[in-house]
């Protein structure tokens, strides 16, 4: 399976010329729904989902499936059998790729601060995206896409999060808002140099891709 790497949240999966792309958001170029089968939003904030990106794109593709929390399906009403809604516990396939659902609420950013609805998505049984929420799956995973910077986290947070989940590998998503020297002192803690974690720590330039077995 390939992996790429889009603006901030955004990855596209390949595998078997069929394309997945999860978190398609405002801050995202709408080229990473080009070719693509299916579409998995975890939540409804701008940087994850934009209604009018997805619109136009399941105009565009009559094929094209879209599967998210039932917060996200209501603002897409009118596209019809083209959007799912799903929740956490839930297990589907769509154009190739097996897919669990974990977890039901966005993290905490502040008390005063109502929670929405954010689901992660386990692709495969393989590639673990858990939106914004530091969502432990009650299952290995092997490739775990870490939101590394955000207003509810905290560096020290990832260090914990990522050793429970204990993934072999971990990719940075979340990272749109980061600079080249924030982008350091992440790696700094999380990389080799920091206090150690289980999984080999990258992050991915916008573009680039990488094989996941």
């Amino acid at each position: 399976m390939e992996l790429t790497k889009f603006g901030h949240a955004c990855v596209r999966l390949e595998k078997d010329g069929r394309r997945l792309v999860i978190d398609p958001g405002g801050l995202t170029d709408p080229a990473a729904l080009e070719g693509a089968d299916a579409v998995l939003v975890t939540h409804e904030h701008f940087d994850h989902f934009s209604e009018e990106v997805l619109r136009r794109a399941a105009a565009a593709r009559p094929g094209l499936r879209i599967w998210t929390n039932s917060s996200v399906a209501k603002q897409l009403v009118g596209i019809g059998t083209q959007v799912t809604a799903t929740g956490d516990g839930d297990a589907f396939s769509v154009a190739g790729f097996d897919i669990r659902v974990h977890g039901t609420w966005h993290a905490v950013i502040h008390p005063d601060v109502p929670r929405i609805p954010n689901i992660g998505f386990l692709v495969d049984e393989t590639i673990f995206h858990p939106g914004d929420a530091l969502t432990i799956p009650a299952t290995e995973v092997g490739t775990l896409l870490l939101p590394v910077h955000a207003p509810w986290s905290a560096v020290g947070d990832l260090i914990d999060y990522t050793r429970e989940v204990a993934p072999r590998h971990a990719y940075a998503v979340h990272d749109g808002a980061l600079n080249d020297v924030g982008t350091a002192m992440v790696e700094g803690f999380l990389g080799e140099r920091g206090p150690g974690v289980p999984a080999r720590y990258r992050r991915l330039a916008p573009g680039a891709s990488v094989l996941i077995d």
